[in-house]
C-alpha cells in the first residue's frame, strides 16, 4: 500500500478548508499546509489539522508555493488539493481503494475535477487533472498562474473525482500578475498567451483577446484541445463585437480539426440565430443532441449535450409557431435541469398555450 502527503497552499479559506482537510485527512498519511499571507482564521484550522504548517512569502507565483509546498513532502505520493476542493463520501472510498491497489509502476494519476454545478447539483463542466504523483520523481509545478503539473512516465486515468466550490471571486488577482510579467519583460509560454487571452476575455477586452488568442495559434504544436478551445474563445468575442459572420467562421474552423461536438453546435446555434436564421439554428442544436461527448482530456460541458440545445430547440420552435415540437424539448430541458428558472418559465407559459387552445 503507497503513502500519501497531501500537500496544499492557502490563503484566507476559513471558509472552506475545513471541509477540505475533513473530506481528506482519513486517508492520506500526511498533510502539509503552506499559508501565502492568510489575514483571517486560516492559520489556527490548519493548525488543528496538521503540525505541518508553513508560511511562504508571496511573490505573484503559485508553481513557486506549490513546489515549495512539495519540497516538505515525506511519503511515496503526492496529493495536490485547493483549499475549496473536497472528495464526496464515494470519491473519499475510491481514493482509499486506489492507495491500497496503486501499482508501484505509476508515476502519476489523473482525475475528474468537478467544476461547475447546475440548479440541481449536476455537474456542468469538468475536466481531467494531475491530483497524485510520485514523490521521487520530482515532478515540478510551471506557470505563475494557471499553473500545472509537468509529467511524464506510466500515468493513470483513475475514476475519482474531486469536487470544487469556488470560493474566491479576485477577479483581478490572475490579469494583474500577467500584465506585471509583461511589464517585466518575461516572455510568455504558449500556454501563458493562452490563458492570458482567457483572462482578457473574461475581463471584456475582446479586441486585444482575438490578438493573444492569435498569437498562440501562431505558437509551435499547440495541444489540439487548447487550439479548439482558442478558436471557439475567439469566435465568441467576435460575437461579443457583434461581428457574427466572423463569429460563424471561427467556429467552423474549430469543428474542422475534428468531429463537432455538443458545444460547437450550441455555439453555431446561438450565433445563426443572432444571424436571423432560425432553421440553421435548429440544424446546429440538433446537431448537439446527437453528437457523443469524448473525454480528450480538456474541459467537458455537459450542458451543451443536455438541457441548453433543448431549451433552445424549444424557442426556435416557438418563434416559427410549432408549439408541438417547442413543448417537446422543453420537456426534455425539463428533465435535465428541472430548478432552472427559464426552463420553468417556458414550460408554464407552453403548458398554458397548449391547455387554452385544447378546450376552443
Amino acid at each position: 500500500m503507497i503513502t500519501i502527503s497531501l500537500c496544499m497552499i492557502v490563503k484566507n479559506e476559513e471558509k472552506t478548508l475545513d471541509t477540505c482537510l475533513a473530506s481528506v485527512k482519513e486517508v492520506v498519511d500526511e498533510l502539509i499546509i503552506v499559508d501565502t499571507g492568510s489575514t483571517d482564521q486560516t492559520l489556527c484550522l490548519a493548525k488543528g489539522y496538521t503540525d505541518h504548517v508553513h508560511t511562504f512569502r508571496w511573490i505573484n507565483d503559485f508553481s513557486a508555493a506549490r513546489n515549495f509546498a512539495f519540497q516538505k513532502a515525506t511519503m511515496d505520493f503526492i496529493l495536490t488539493m485547493d483549499a475549496d476542493d473536497f472528495f464526496s463520501s464515494e470519491d473519499q472510498d475510491k481514493l482509499k481503494q486506489l492507495k491500497m491497489t496503486l501499482p508501484p509502476s505509476i508515476d502519476a494519476v489523473t482525475m475528474k475535477c468537478l467544476a461547475a454545478f447546475d440548479e440541481s447539483g449536476h455537474v456542468l463542466i469538468d475536466l481531467r487533472q494531475v491530483r497524485l504523483v510520485k514523490r521521487n520523481k520530482q515532478f515540478k509545478w510551471h506557470g505563475a498562474v494557471h499553473e500545472y503539473l509537468e509529467v511524464d512516465g506510466n500515468v493513470f486515468h483513475s475514476d475519482i473525482s474531486v469536487t470544487h466550490k469556488r470560493s474566491h471571486q479576485n477577479m483581478d488577482r490572475n490579469l494583474l500578475i500577467y500584465e506585471d510579467r509583461l511589464k517585466q519583460g518575461i516572455s510568455f509560454t504558449p500556454r501563458d498567451l493562452l490563458y492570458y487571452a482567457n483572462e482578457l476575455f473574461d475581463h471584456g477586452d475582446y479586441q486585444k483577446a482575438i490578438t493573444t488568442y492569435l498569437d498562440f495559434l501562431k505558437t509551435d504544436n499547440p495541444w489540439l484541445e487548447d487550439v479548439r478551445t482558442a478558436y471557439g474563445r475567439i469566435a465568441d468575442c467576435y460575437a461579443q463585437l457583434t461581428d457574427i459572420d466572423l463569429a460563424i467562421h471561427y467556429s467552423i474552423k474549430s469543428i474542422q480539426l475534428g468531429s463537432p461536438r455538443p458545444e460547437d453546435g450550441c455555439r453555431l446555434g446561438f450565433f445563426f440565430l443572432q444571424k436571423g436564421a432560425p432553421e440553421a439554428a435548429i440544424s446546429c442544436f440538433k446537431l448537439a443532441t446527437l453528437v457523443p461527448e469524448v473525454d480528450y482530456g480538456g474541459v467537458i460541458h455537459h450542458a451543451c449535450s443536455t438541457w441548453i440545445p433543448h431549451l433552445q430547440l424549444c424557442i426556435c420552435y416557438s418563434r416559427q409557431g410549432e408549439i408541438n415540437k417547442a413543448y417537446e424539448h422543453i420537456m426534455i430541458a425539463h428533465s435535465f435541469c428541472p430548478n432552472h428558472a427559464l426552463i420553468a418559465k417556458n414550460k408554464s407559459i407552453l403548458e398554458a398555450y397548449l391547455k387554452k387552445n385544447s378546450s376552443n
